[in-house]
């Protein structure tokens, strides 16, 4: 596909939110309160904005750079930019990526779906904690419910990918991510006003830099990484799709901006819900399809009708942010099918589909009956995670800004990120000496760290 006839995005709030929503996820709303949670409340969430600022910002606009440059998927990209090198693989190693997490991220996903339903019969009225506990693990245990789910939500992730980038991606993400704001804003408000709700809210705004230490700059780096969806193809691949006009500083800062806001309104929805029932967040699984039903509960009991529609839309806002997720995972697979190997986009998205679909079918089953299948001790969701997370996003990462910062041809750079000289260049020296320096140096202590081999 040639400069010229590339599809685009139809509008600059479209790039915004589409490259948004690729970044918003699950993790904004279960991890980012349970690292806030573990990491000292206000103290760590001033060091994420400050991760965010001069270490995922400087990568994701170099992401931008290569996508937009290259015209091309996130493969096909370094092919363009440093032909003949052994940099292709960095792009590959994105698609692979992008494919695993699909297939297992499709299986959490579809656990929304079955909570809506859930929520919408009342099905959480009378239980007790260890009702939701037994509830929960039986439904990831059944040898088809789960996998049926995971297969409705890429069906739904498929719909939309189909229908193009402008009248797909772009469409799904203006109406997706006004809907998930609205939802996030409503479910805070309802959560502060809870009885005892001030000592969550004092929690997270009040900062406890006793607790500050080295663990905390980690895991503060590493929550900034992948919630923004770093070193995995999709921004790469997104600003492939961007126009020439697309300020991408001034992009990046916003997505940064939106993708803290709803990690933060995410707090102030848990910690004020949490605190009033006398319950303490959690993490993973158990924070959303455990602890909050018990919290809904709680907090709500005596107004059951308030209970199930906040319970209801809760989990729509969780099948929201999934989704907006799967969709960017989904394109940079398909991307890389269409243009590489010259296939139509309805055909590479059918196979997209159809890969991710068994592998999340494996994945679901090895948390239930297939249990006892392991590699190097990891059931198959877990191993694809470990994977992922922790090796090959850190190494993509890596590499953008090995690849942007001293190999790329400085005029491109310079030219992609100042968008032909109209950013000052004090800015550009600052976000080039950032991404050289600071950003490697960073992912490698993050990368060590996340293996476990730094005490």
């Amino acid at each position: 596909m040639t400069k010229n006839n590339r599809a685009n995005f139809g509008s600059k709030l479209g790039v915004i939110l589409a490259s948004a929503g690729s970044a918003v996820g699950l993790g904004n709303i279960w991890r980012f309160p349970f690292e806030t949670g573990n990491h000292g409340g206000a103290a760590f969430i001033l060091i994420y904005l400050g991760c965010v600022l001069f270490f995922g910002i400087p990568i994701m606009v170099a992401e931008f750079s290569i996508g937009r440059h290259s015209r091309a998927n996130t493969a096909g990209a370094y092919q363009k930019l440093a032909p003949g090198t052994h940099w292709r693989w960095v792009g590959r190693m994105g698609v692979l990526a992008g494919f695993l997490i699909l297939g297992y991220y499709s299986v959490v996903a579809g656990w929304t779906l079955e909570y809506i339903v859930q929520a919408g019969m009342n099905a959480f009225a009378g239980q007790s904690a260890n009702d939701f506990i037994a509830s929960f693990n039986g439904f990831i245990a059944h040898p088809w419910r789960p996998a049926l789910w995971m297969a409705v939500f890429m069906l739904m992730t498929h719909f939309i990918i189909v229908k193009g980038v402008e009248k797909g991606i772009e469409k799904s993400a203006k109406i997706m991510m006004p809907m998930l704001f609205l939802l996030l804003i409503v479910l805070a408000v309802c959560s502060v006003s809870l009885p005892g709700a001030g000592a969550g809210i004092e929690f997270l705004l009040k900062p406890d830099f006793s607790k500050v230490n080295g663990n905390v700059l980690l895991g503060a780096m590493g929550q900034a990484f992948f919630s923004l969806s770093l070193g995995m193809g999709c921004l790469c691949t997104y600003a492939s799709y961007f126009r020439n006009d697309t300020n991408l500083p001034k992009t990046a800062l916003n997505v940064g901006w939106i993708d803290t806001m709803v990690a933060i309104l995410a707090g102030f929805i848990i910690f004020p819900a949490a605190f009033s029932v006398g319950i303490q967040p959690d993490a993973g699984p158990s924070l959303l399809f455990i602890t909050l039903p018990n919290v809904f509960q709680q907090a709500f009991g005596n107004l059951p009708w308030l209970a199930v529609i906040l319970s209801i839309m809760f989990y729509v806002l969780l099948a929201l942010a999934a989704l907006t997720s799967t969709i960017s995972l989904h394109e940079v697979v398909t991307a890389y099918l269409h243009e590489e190997f010259n296939l139509t986009r309805g055909r590479a998205a059918k196979l997209v589909t159809v890969g991710c679909t068994i592998l999340g079918v494996l994945c679901s089953l090895s948390l239930g009956i297939g249990k006892e299948l392991t590699i190097f001790g990891l059931t198959l969701f877990d191993l694809f995670d470990f994977l992922t997370a922790k090796i090959m996003l850190p190494l993509g990462g890596f590499f953008i800004a090995i690849f942007t910062g001293w190999y790329l041809d400085k005029r491109i750079v310079w030219e992609e990120v100042s968008n032909n000289g109209t950013l000052p260049k004090v800015v550009y020296r600052i976000w080039l000496f950032l991404l050289k320096y600071i950003a490697p140096i960073g992912i490698g202590f993050i990368f060590i760290n996340e293996l476990g081999l730094l005490k």
